[in-house]
């Protein structure tokens, strides 16, 4: 039976201090507010949104800002995080914003990154060889966190022998971004920032005397920008610090959301084996019903109305892309995963401007993902309770036990 939210949980509730559930189960809060409180003021002030037309609306404005100046120097002051967190694509607005999205966005098209798929595919077939060998293995650390390693790497031309730290480099710099942030989250941000910059710098240099002469080398194409005068210096290493974090949690939490959906919801995996082509409904349906994303932020440059509430110039929205993803206005019966859903028009990717600029590499690395594994693993069991990720704003598993069963175990 679903939980029943009351009025008073609903007045007080403040993502800074979650009730208890939440991080394993946020939706019935999520829900309550739509019904009870869509346009609810958090204790900070901030104005979390929960229904689907007014996210939509807010992506779509004029009237408000991606700058996240304002709102960063409080909670990081003058550190590497506030440096990296302000100049990176995501948290800007035009012009700059425009600028470095076109190069970012012709580099990821899928007609340009034909090359990348295939060391993609390849990639994912050499981890598969040993992963089905095993008794069981982590789909988090031993497969779905290396693939969009492997993607971004690639696309930097990072050398494979370096790319040890580039996970613990992201989950550290976008652990930050959490609602509460403690002084070890803060320190270790930091530190990831520094570690990556110093690191990018050698790369950068070394990449001006040996050129990669690949396909797909979005880093040559950020270095000519700087070259050229378009990008100081400042903005091409924190760009190249965007696409590996833009590209890794969130990939990872697909891959693995959509893992753990496909082992519950037996049905819906038996019929992608036999019909693969619903992969790509399917794909579409984990970003939904369990968005790797929960959240988004924008500041008010402009008077705004939102649902008849008047936002003013300096207000903080949270957007509340988790919950507008199940809004039963939009979706029927919303807290029910069905891979053939149609229309699916959830907000995962964001809209207007700001849309993801990487959602096509995304939704290929998931497809590539799940279809190479339900090829060599049909049945799949979960050999340990998932533990999710102690996370708000980036839902996915920590850690995610996968049994192996093999076509010839069941005769």
């Amino acid at each position: 039976m679903t939980r029943r939210i009351g009025a008073r949980e609903i007045r007080d509730f403040d993502l800074e201090r979650l009730p208890e559930g939440f991080i394993e189960d946020p939706y019935p809060y999520y829900r309550a507010l739509r019904e009870q409180d869509p346009i609810h003021r958090c204790p900070d002030g901030s104005w979390l949104l929960t229904r689907h037309a007014d996210c939509l609306a807010v992506y779509k404005s004029a009237a408000v800002s991606s700058d996240k100046r304002r709102l960063f120097l409080p909670k990081f002051g003058a550190t590497p995080l506030f440096e990296h967190h302000t100049t990176s694509l995501v948290f800007s607005d035009p012009p700059y914003h425009t600028r470095v999205r076109d190069t970012l966005t012709q580099a990821l098209k899928p007609r340009a990154i034909g090359a990348t798929v295939e060391v993609l595919e390849r990639f994912v077939a050499g981890l598969l060889d040993e992963l089905v060998t095993r008794d069981s293995f982590d789909l988090i650390d031993d497969f779905a966190s290396r693939i969009p390693i492997e993607i971004i790497s690639t696309l930097l031309t990072v050398p494979e022998s370096e790319r040890s730290e580039l996970r613990r480099w992201s989950l550290a710099i976008l652990g930050a971004l959490e609602p509460t942030l403690t002084p070890d989250v803060l320190a270790a941000g930091n530190h990831a920032v520094t570690e990556f910059i110093d690191y990018l710098r050698t790369l950068i240099e070394y990449r001006r005397r040996e050129p990669a002469g690949t396909p797909n080398d979005i880093l040559s194409s950020l270095i000519a920008q700087h070259d050229a005068g378009e990008l100081t210096e400042r903005e091409l290493l924190h760009n190249c610090i965007f696409l590996l974090n833009a590209g890794h949690e969130t990939t990872t939490n697909l891959i693995g959301n959509a893992v753990h959906c496909l082992a519950i919801e037996h049905d819906s995996r038996r019929r992608i084996v036999e019909k693969p082509i619903l992969i790509k409904g399917a794909i579409e349906e984990v970003l939904r019903f369990a968005s790797p994303n929960q959240l988004g932020n924008r500041e008010v440059a402009e008077a705004l109305s939102i649902g008849g509430q008047v936002l003013q110039p300096g207000d903080q929205i949270i957007i509340g892309i988790g919950a507008a993803n199940r809004d039963p206005a939009v979706f029927s019966d919303p807290d029910r995963f069905d891979i053939a859903r149609s229309p699916n028009n959830h907000l995962a990717f964001g809209s207007g401007i700001h849309a993801c600029v990487g959602m096509a590499l995304a939704r290929i690395e998931g497809k590539v993902a799940i279809e190479a594994l339900l090829a060599r693993l049909p049945e799949i069991a979960i050999a340990e309770a998932p533990r999710l990720r102690r996370r708000v704003r980036f839902r996915g598993f920590e850690r995610l036990v996968i049994a192996p069963v093999h076509r010839a175990d069941h005769g």
